[in-house]
């Protein structure tokens, strides 16, 4: 694979293309020490949004990103990095997500598109945002509950007068999620947490989502036109109206149905180096879109945690498991007391179809969890199920050093 600008049609096979997005993502050679050196803000502003999800199992999905790219960063040290100084704020990116405050103006227009709906769930109570804005500037950054609680009723779907403000004030951004505390959104106002350059700033609509998919284009390395839409959650001719006016060029990638981009930067320079071992969050940005999952890596992911029980495939919280580059099957983890305990892993077919692959496939697993064990605090390791189920025997779950 190589890149010249003067050319103007780039050939990549699905293999480049799959590896162009492994470096991109900070799970593949150079770009994961370029992100270790920077540590968590430096990851964050790579990749543009860290996905939230309220579900915690070894940990919670904003922590599991980071880790997965810079190992057993401290816990503590990740939520420090997040919220600590103000550089962030909580947003509908790629679902509720954080977000590096340098992108507060990049979503002018999705706060613009808000107002202009003027109603996201529920018709905002007469009053009730301006008893909202005045607490806040009487009172300093508040949660929910310290504005009156959430709920109306017992569903969830009834919230209360506050509930509802304070979310519209949100989405129109003249109050921002600064912090979560014991997973409750801390809310302040915009104009005492937006740094006032990026406060004044009002980009039009293409100027937001240029920025916005050049963004997407970085973070992925090479993506269709549906990927680029899906990583900030815009629309697909919204990517269209905007694409010539990035620097992504465009390629074709063999056996993709339809056109890419890729960044020329990471064209010029061959993905090489060593492929990250790890454990992925449903949610990582690396998975979070199903289809080009699919597309790129032959993975069919789905997250069962909504799933009753006796309709589970592979299990309430299954992660992901890469190595060398390949998706290569499923944990879904738990603990009890200081054991990590995989109550279910499910191997890729093709991950387990030759004795040397077998091996290697489960060396990778075993490294998995003995790592995530140890981010943990746990010092021991279980596998109850494994499929296929006469491999379980002769896995080898002694510790890694």
């Amino acid at each position: 694979m190589s890149y010249d600008r003067a050319v103007s049609h780039v050939q990549l096979t699905a293999d480049e293309a799959r590896r162009l997005q492994l470096r991109a993502q900070g799970l593949l050679g150079a770009a994961g020490q370029g992100h270790r050196d920077g540590g968590v803000p430096a990851l964050l502003e790579h990749l543009g949004a860290v996905q939230l999800d309220t579900i915690s199992v070894l940990a919670r999905s904003h922590e599991l990103v980071p880790y997965a790219r810079l190992g057993a960063v401290g816990r503590a040290a990740v939520e420090d990095a997040y919220w600590g100084d103000g550089a962030t704020f909580e947003y509908w990116a790629h679902a509720a997500s954080i977000l590096p405050i340098s992108e507060w103006p990049s979503f002018a227009f999705r706060r613009r598109a808000f107002r202009a709906r003027g109603v996201r769930w529920h018709k905002v109570p007469d009053g009730a945002c301006e008893d909202i804005l005045e607490r806040l500037r009487a009172d300093g950054p508040l949660t929910t509950k310290e504005l009156g609680g959430a709920k109306s009723g017992a569903d969830w779907w009834q919230w209360s007068d506050a509930k509802i403000a304070i979310e519209w004030l949100l989405d129109i951004g003249e109050v921002v999620c600064v912090q979560r505390v014991g997973w409750r959104r801390v809310y302040d106002l915009a104009e005492r947490a937006v740094p006032a350059d990026l406060l004044a700033q009002d980009p039009d609509d293409s100027t937001c989502l240029t920025r916005l998919v050049s963004h997407a284009g970085r973070a992925l390395g090479v993506a269709t036109r549906a990927d680029l839409a899906d990583y900030f959650r815009v629309r697909g001719d919204q990517v269209s109206s905007v694409i010539e006016a990035t620097d992504l060029v465009p390629v074709e990638v063999q056996g993709w149905k339809h056109p890419a981009w890729a960044d020329p930067e990471a064209l010029a320079k061959p993905p090489r180096g060593r492929h990250t071992t790890t454990l992925l969050s449903p949610f990582d940005s690396l998975v979070w879109d199903r289809a080009r999952t699919s597309r790129v890596f032959g993975f069919d992911h789905r997250l069962e945690a909504y799933v009753p029980k006796a309709k589970r495939v592979h299990g309430y919280f299954a992660m992901p498991l890469l190595a060398g580059g390949r998706l290569l099957g499923r944990v879904d983890p738990a603990r009890e007391g200081k054991t990590l305990v995989a109550r279910q892993v499910s191997l890729e077919p093709w991950a387990t179809a030759t004795p040397a692959r077998t091996e290697t496939t489960l060396q990778a697993l075993r490294t998995a969890l003995w790592q995530a064990a140890t981010w943990v605090a746990c010092d021991d390791v279980r596998v109850e199920k494994l499929n296929p189920s006469h491999l379980l025997p002769t896995l080898d779950l002694s510790p890694t050093t």
